[in-house]
C-alpha cells in the first residue's frame, strides 16, 4: 500500500533533495575522514531531520512511520553513510522516550533538534558509588554517529546487592541486572576504532568509561514505559527492523540508478559486439534487477503496513510480529545486497575504481548485512515460530 506523505513530510523531503548535490560532491571526503562534515550534519539539523521522531509535545514533529522512513530511505540513495546515521539517531530519539521525565526534559532542555548515538550490547560494569549514583567503566562498539552526538545512551551491568535482590525476584534468576544510562557526549570518550569496508561516514567508533561517576538521574530502566502516548513510542525494537529494511532498499535503488546511468552514457566493454545498453542479455538481467527490487519493496511496504496498524491500535508489543519484522528485515537485506552485487558485477571493469558509485553502494550494503538484526541466524526464530503454532493439541 502506498503512503501519502503529508505537508511536513513533502517539505522534509524537498530539503533532502537541495542537500543531494553538497552530500555528492563531500563523498570522498566522508570516507577518507571516516566521519559526516559538521557543516551537512547542521544542515540536517536546520531542516528538521533530527526532530521527525521527536513527540510533538517536546517541540518535535512526531512523523508518521512510514513518511520518516521514505525521507530516510531517500537519503540512502544520495548516500547510505548520511541515511543510516538520520535513521539511527530516530531511533534513539524514540528510545530516549522510555528515560525518566526530569532526563528526558534536560535532554531536549535546547529544543528538539537533538542527536542522540546509542550503543546496544551492554558492555559496561556499573558498580554503586558511596556517595550516590554509580561509577561506570566499559567499552562500547558500533556507536554510530558518537562524533557528532549531543548525548548517548549506552547499557550496563549491574553489580552490586542491588542486582543481586532484584535476581532472586526474576523470573530468569541467572540474567544479568542491565541499567541504562544516558549523559552528554561530552563525558564519553572516543576510541578511534571505525577503520572499515563500508559505511565509513557512520563514524561508529568504540565509546568508553572508566571508573567515571553519575549520579542517579541519569540512570534508566531499558524496559520502562514510555513517557508519550504516541504510536512511535510503544515499543522501539520494533521499528528497527523496518528502520533497516528501508536503508537497505535505499541503496539498493541508487546501485540500479547508477547501473542505468552507466549503459546510458554509450559504454561499450572490451570485445562486446554492442554497447551495454543496447545487449539483450544485460537488457534481460536489468529487467531481473527490477524484479527483484520490486519484491523487497513489496514486502517491506506489507510489513510496514501490519506493523504500522498495529502501532496505532497500540498492540505493537508483539513478539510474533516482532519476529515477522525481523524476518523481513533480513530476506530484503539478503535480497538487497545480491541486487548491488549484481550490478557491479554488469557495470564491468569500470566499477572497480573508487571514483565509481557502483562500488560504494556494494561495500555500504555488504557492512550493513553484517547487523545482527539481519543475520541468517534470525531466520531461527521465524521457525520457533511456526512450529510452536502448528503443534497438534495435546491428547487428554
Amino acid at each position: 500500500m502506498s503512503h501519502r506523505l503529508n505537508r511536513i513530510a513533502r517539505k522534509l523531503l524537498t530539503g533532502t533533495h537541495a542537500l543531494e548535490p553538497e552530500i555528492s560532491s563531500r563523498i570522498v571526503d566522508m570516507d577518507s575522514s571516516g566521519r559526516v562534515p559538521d557543516s551537512l550534519i547542521d544542515s540536517l539539523r536546520t531542516i528538521g531531520i533530527f526532530r521527525m521522531f521527536v513527540p510533538a509535545e517536546a517541540g518535535g514533529l512526531e512523523l508518521d512511520l512510514p513518511s520518516a522512513l521514505t525521507i530516510i530511505r531517500t537519503i540512502c540513495r544520495t548516500d547510505a553513510s548520511i541515511g543510516w546515521l538520520c535513521g539511527i539517531s530516530g531511533l534513539n530519539a524514540i528510545f530516549a522516550t522510555h528515560v525518566p521525565r526530569g532526563l528526558y526534559d534536560r535532554v531536549y532542555s535546547r529544543g528538539p533538534d537533538v542527536l542522540i548515538a546509542g550503543a546496544a550490547q551492554p558492555a559496561g560494569r556499573a558498580e554503586p558509588d558511596s556517595g550516590g549514583g554509580f561509577r561506570v567503566t566499559g567499552r562500547w562498539p558500533y556507536v554510530s554517529g558518537c562524533v557528532h552526538a549531543d548525548w548517548i545512551q549506552a547499557f550496563s551491568v549491574v553489580a552490586d546487592a542491588r542486582a543481586d535482590a532484584a535476581k532472586k525476584q526474576s523470573d530468569v534468576p541467572d540474567a544479568p541486572v542491565i541499567t541504562g544510562l544516558m549523559a552528554p557526549a561530552s563525558r564519553w570518550g572516543i576510541d578511534d576504532t571505525w577503520h572499515v569496508l563500508g559505511m565509513k561516514g557512520t563514524g561508529s567508533h568504540h565509546i568508553s568509561l572508566n571508573d567515571q561517576h553519575f549520579s542517579d538521574e541519569y540512570f534508566f530502566d531499558p524496559a520502562g514505559g514510555a513517557l508519550f502516548d504516541g504510536p512511535l513510542y510503544q515499543s522501539p525494537l520494533h521499528f528497527l527492523p523496518l528502520l533497516h529494511a528501508a536503508m537497505s532498499i535505499g541503496v539498493a535503488e541508487a546501485a540500479m540508478d547508477d547501473l542505468v546511468h552507466l549503459a546510458n552514457t554509450g559504454l561499450r566493454q572490451w570485445r562486446a559486439a554492442k554497447p551495454l545498453g543496447e545487449s539483450e542479455q544485460f537488457q534481460i538481467e536489468l529487467g531481473r534487477l527490477e524484479a527483484g527490487i520490486n519484491a523487497a519493496r513489496a514486502y517491506y511496504e506489507a510489513q510496514l503496513d501490519v506493523h504500522w496498524q498495529r502501532a496505532q491500535a497500540k498492540t505493537l508489543n508483539d513478539k510474533s510480529l516482532h519476529t515477522r519484522g525481523i524476518q523481513a528485515a533480513a530476506w530484503i537485506a539478503a535480497r538487497c545486497v545480491k541486487i548491488a552485487d549484481t550490478c557491479f558485477a554488469l557495470g564491468g571493469a569500470s566499477t572497480v575504481y573508487e571514483a565509481s558509485p557502483l562500488q560504494r553502494r556494494l561495500r555500504d550494503l555488504r557492512v550493513m548485512t553484517q547487523h545482527a538484526i539481519v543475520q541468517p541466524r534470525q531466520y531461527a526464530s521465524v521457525g520457533e515460530l511456526l512450529l510452536s503454532t502448528s503443534r497438534p493439541a495435546a491428547q487428554g
